[in-house]
C-alpha cells in the first residue's frame, strides 16, 4: 500500500547526490545587531504528560565532547565574528543550533493565543538495519539528533532530545524553511495577493524586469526548474556565498570585506539580478538552487505587503495551535531569509507536519487549500522530469519546495541538511519530525528505514 522499506531506504543516495549542499560560512565580517530582542527559550504552554508517556530527555549523545558538551554545548563560533552562519567547528553546532536568534537579527513568528496540545501514547518503535533489529535507543546512540518526534495525527508516539536540549528550545529547520516558504506561495495565491502561480516574477517585483529570474513563472521556482545558472549542487558553494554575501549581508563582495578592501553595499534585487545565464528553458530541468526560495519570498513580502514572518503567523502559526514563538532570520535589509535558518520548537514542527499530512486542514478548517496541497506534493504529466525514480528507481522527485517520496502511495518530505527532515504520510497521517547537527546522518540510509518501518507498522 505504501513505500516499501528497502525503496525508500535507497532514496538516501538521491538526497546525497542532490539534496541541500553545504553551506560556506562567511568569515571577517561586521556584526549584526537585533533586530529586536528575542529569546530561545519555548516555554511550553501545554500541560506535561507524566514522565513515563511523555517526552525523553538526554544530556548527551553520540560524539558528545566533539559537540562541546565539556563546555555546556557553547553557542558562538568566534570565527564567524558575530555573523549569522554554521559553525565551522562541531563544538558549536548544538548551542548555536538552538540559539541562533539569540545571537543574529531576527523576527519573531508569534505562537498561537490558545495551544492545540497533542496527546501521548508511548510505543515501543523497531526496525531492521544492517541485518538487526533496531531500537529508537540503538538509533539515537548512533546518530547526532538533537530531537526526535514520531506521531499519528494526534498522537505522538515518540518524543526524544539529546545533548540537553528540550521541548523548551527553538531548533534550526535549515533548508526546511523553503517548503515554508513554499507554503506562503500558495496562500498568497489563494487569498488573491498572487493572482496565479504561472504569472513572472516581474509581475510582482518591478525592479526585476527584463532580467532572468523575473522574466521566470513563480511554478518554475516552486519547481526549482527556473533554468537560471546557480552552481549549488556538483560546483561548490561559490554562488550560496554570492547570495549569501549580497542578500543576507548586504556586501558586494564579501571576499572584498574579508581582504579589508570595502565594496559597495549590495540590495537583494542587486544580487538577483547578477544571475544572468540561462542554461536551459524554464520548466525543463530541475537543479537544486537556494536563489528560487529567495526570490519567492521577496514575491510574496512584495505582493501581500507584509513580512513573511507576520504572513506566516496570519496564515499559519497562529491557527495550528502552536505552543511556542518562532524566530527567522533577516537578511541586511530587514526580510526574511526565505531559504533557511527559521527555528521553532520540536513539537511545533509536528504541528505543522500534521497540518500538511491533512492536505491543510486543520481541526475541520481549510487553512491551505488542499488542491494547492495535492499540486505541492505530486507531479504533473507535463513535468516528468521532477517525477520520483526518473533519474533511476529509489529516486525523489520535486513539488513545490518539497521532496516526493518513490513508491506506490503519496508521501513526501521537508528536508535539510544536519539531518533535519519532517516525513509525512497523508494517507496515514503520520509524521516523523527530526533535527540534527551533524552531515552524517544525511549520508546515511538510516532515517529512511527507521521512516518505512513505522509506516509498515502504523500506517494503517
Amino acid at each position: 500500500m505504501k513505500l516499501d522499506a528497502h525503496t525508500i531506504a535507497q532514496s538516501s543516495a538521491f538526497m546525497t547526490q542532490y539534496g541541500p549542499s553545504r553551506r560556506a560560512v562567511l568569515l571577517g565580517l561586521a556584526a549584526c545587531s537585533a533586530l529586536r530582542p528575542t529569546t530561545s527559550s519555548a516555554r511550553s504552554l501545554c500541560d506535561e504528560p507524566a514522565s513515563d508517556n511523555g517526552p525523553t530527555f538526554s544530556q548527551t549523545g553520540p560524539r558528545a565532547e566533539a559537540f562541546g558538551i565539556k563546555e555546556g554545548f557553547p553557542v558562538a563560533d568566534p570565527l564567524l565574528r558575530g555573523q549569522p552562519g554554521e559553525p565551522l567547528d562541531m563544538k558549536y553546532r548544538v548551542g548555536a543550533f538552538s540559539h541562533f536568534d539569540d545571537q543574529y537579527r531576527t523576527r519573531r513568528v508569534a505562537r498561537a493565543a490558545a495551544p492545540w496540545c497533542f496527546a501521548y501514547a508511548v510505543t515501543d518503535v523497531r526496525y531492521r538495519y544492517k541485518g538487526a533489529d533496531q531500537t529508537i535507543e540503538d538509533y539515537l546512540a548512533r546518530h547526532p539528533v538533537t530531537g526526535l518526534l514520531i506521531a499519528k495525527d494526534q498522537t505522538i508516539l515518540q518524543e526524544r532530545y539529546q545533548y540537553g536540549r528540550s521541548d523548551r528550545d527553538r531548533l534550526f529547520s535549515g533548508s526546511m524553511a523553503k517548503s515554508i516558504t513554499g507554503l506562503l506561495v500558495g496562500l498568497a495565491v489563494a487569498d488573491g495577493s498572487i493572482r496565479s502561480a504561472d504569472d513572472a516574477v516581474q509581475g510582482y517585483v518591478p525592479e526585476l524586469q527584463g532580467t532572468e529570474y523575473g522574466k521566470t513563472a513563480l511554478r518554475d521556482l516552486l519547481h526549482m526548474s527556473s533554468g537560471v545558472k546557480f552552481g549549488e549542487e556538483a560546483n561548490g558553494d561559490q554562488d550560496l556565498d554570492r547570495l549569501w554575501g549580497g542578500m543576507v549581508l548586504g556586501h558586494r563582495s564579501w571576499i572584498d570585506r574579508l581582504l579589508g578592501r570595502g565594496g559597495a553595499q549590495r540590495s537583494t534585487i542587486d544580487t538577483i539580478s547578477a544571475f544572468t545565464q540561462r542554461i536551459a528553458p524554464a520548466g525543463t530541468e530541475f537543479h537544486y538552487s537556494s536563489m528560487e526560495p529567495a526570490v519567492l519570498g521577496l514575491v510574496v513580502e512584495r505582493a501581500t505587503g507584509r513580512t513573511l514572518s507576520d504572513y506566516l503567523h496570519e496564515k499559519v502559526w497562529s491557527q495550528i495551535g502552536t505552543e511556542a514563538d518562532g524566530a527567522w532570520l533577516v537578511n541586511a535589509q530587514g526580510s526574511e531569509v526565505a531559504w533557511t535558518f527559521f527555528g521553532a520548537a520540536l513539537r511545533d514542527y509536528a504541528r505543522l507536519g500534521r497540518l500538511l499530512a491533512h492536505d491543510g486542514k486543520w481541526e475541520g478548517r481549510q487553512i491551505i487549500p488542499a488542491q494547492w496541497m495535492i499540486e505541492a506534493t505530486t507531479t504533473r504529466p507535463s513535468d516528468r522530469y521532477l517525477s520520483p525514480g526518473v533519474s533511476g528507481p529509489q529516486a525523489l522527485g520535486y513539488g513545490y519546495l518539497m521532496w516526493l517520496l518513490p513508491g506506490s502511495g503519496r508521501q513526501f518530505v521537508l528536508l535539510g541538511g544536519y539531518g533535519h527532515r519532517i516525513f509525512i504520510d497523508p494517507t496515514a497521517k503520520l509524521i516523523m519530525v527530526q533535527t540534527g547537527v551533524d552531515g552524517s546522518i544525511d549520508q546515511s540510509d538510516e532515517p529512511a528505514r527507521l521512516w518505512a518501518a513505522v509506516v509498515s507498522k502504523f500506517g494503517r
